[in-house]
């Protein structure tokens, strides 16, 4: 399919993101340009110049950035796919300089990039920010009828000890960043059981999320993409296992309908936090009811495609593409 539109679908990310290889080979296939930049190349392999002057009526910046491979207009920029970049990098200067540098790199480039006119995000860097607070989730989905596990957040450790004692409890962190063994590895700290006589001092050191086990018979993960929803039960061969990512080899996978009325709640509750995408974590329990979990707004899904065959690419690809089907 040739595409008729000169804009640029602008891409940005790490070097090694097979997510975007893929939609990145699926826009080229349709003759969509593409721009694909990462932040830490910049300023060495990315330069911009923005004006703005209120004479135009326009909500953005016009001008250019120069990527290293692309000149890109910033007011014909069709759509921006915002993946995983990585930081911008000023290693070189001594630490107050490189402190200052990264920040006026992070709020000049990182504003421009922003405020395009006429550009649709994927998502917004800004929406992306609001809708990782896992507070922010949870009340979001409240308020779109979701049903939701009781949930503490505290650093109170008499607190914590009774919301733990009261029913079968759940440990999982507020956000996951980056987090190291002594020797150097990279680790994950994942979502496990815990007890009351597990808790100690330790838990005043900094703020905690406590939530109700859920019995479930299997996990739910939706994967939004504009107006179509990829439906995807998984089920694992340990049925003890709270979190499904523990072992990816013990999982299987197959393709369902959501259940009544979760797509509509699923969009009102993108449409909360400005997203027009978003991956969706349910428990299904043993009455067939999902119980929200969470909702990554920039997650992960191409494996899912490889696993069940659902074009999710394709979608992802018509969204910033701006087509419908």
């Amino acid at each position: 399919m040739t595409d008729k539109d000169p804009r640029p679908v602008v891409i940005v990310t790490e070097l090694d993101d097979a997510h975007a290889d893929l939609v990145i080979a699926e826009l080229v296939e349709r003759d969509v340009p593409v721009a694909r930049f990462d932040p830490c190349d910049f300023p060495d392999r990315l330069t911009m110049s923005a004006y703005i002057d209120g004479q135009d009526d326009l909500s953005g910046f016009l001008g250019w950035m120069t990527t290293p491979s692309r000149v890109v207009a910033l007011g014909a920029v069709r759509s921006l796919y915002y993946r995983r970049p990585t930081s911008f990098s000023f290693a070189h200067l001594e630490p107050q300089a490189e402190r200052f540098a990264a920040a006026q790199a992070r709020f000049g480039l990182g504003g421009v990039l922003a405020r395009l006119p006429g550009c649709r995000y994927v998502n917004h860097p800004h929406a992306i920010a609001d809708a990782e607070y896992k507070p922010a989730q949870l009340a979001a989905a409240v308020g779109v009828g979701f049903d939701i596990p009781s949930t503490l957040i505290t650093n109170d450790l008499t607190d914590a000890r009774e919301f733990v004692a009261q029913q079968p409890t759940i440990y999982k962190p507020l956000y996951v960043g980056e987090y190291a063994t002594d020797d150097g590895q990279p680790a994950s700290i994942w979502v496990r059981e815990v007890t009351a006589a597990e808790l100690d001092d330790s838990v005043a050191s900094t703020m905690h999320l406590f939530q109700a086990r859920v019995e479930k018979l299997a996990d739910l993960r939706v994967t939004v993409i504009g107006d179509k929803a990829f439906c995807v039960r998984i089920e694992t061969a340990d049925a003890t296992q709270v979190d499904w990512r523990y072992d990816y080899d013990q999982l299987s996978y197959s393709v369902t309908r959501p259940p009544a009325g979760l797509v509509n709640s699923m969009q009102a509750y993108l449409k909360r936090f400005g997203l027009v995408f978003g991956c969706f974590d349910f428990a299904l329990t043993k009455a067939g009811e999902p119980v929200f979990l969470e909702c990554n707004p920039n997650g992960q899904w191409a494996w899912l495609e490889d696993e069940t065959g659902e074009p999710m690419v394709a979608a992802m690809a018509d969204l910033l593409q701006g087509v419908a089907r």
